[in-house]
């Protein structure tokens, strides 16, 4: 019987795991993926990322390769419609 208090040395983390630590939803994860971002493994219907894959994302973001300006809400006047 196996002790769930000890992890597992894996080199896969589950996708939803690791965008939640990011604070990122799926949807974000799912765009990700689909601009090629990030690669996720499909394992029996759940989707993994490698730790690997993980620390190739995190120097491409620290290199600034995903870098663009933050979008500033517009300020409307008191009593614009």
């Amino acid at each position: 019987m196996a002790n769930n208090s000890v992890p597992l040395n894996s080199s896969l983390v589950s996708f939803d795991s690791w965008l939640e630590a990011l604070d990122k939803t799926r949807t974000t994860g799912w765009r990700w993926r689909k601009d090629g971002l990030i690669s996720a493994v499909n394992v029996f219907g759940k989707l993994y990322v490698s730790r690997d894959e993980i620390s190739r994302f995190e120097r491409r973001a620290i290199a600034g390769e995903f870098h663009r300006e933050a979008k500033m809400p517009s300020r409307t006047r008191a009593g614009a419609i």
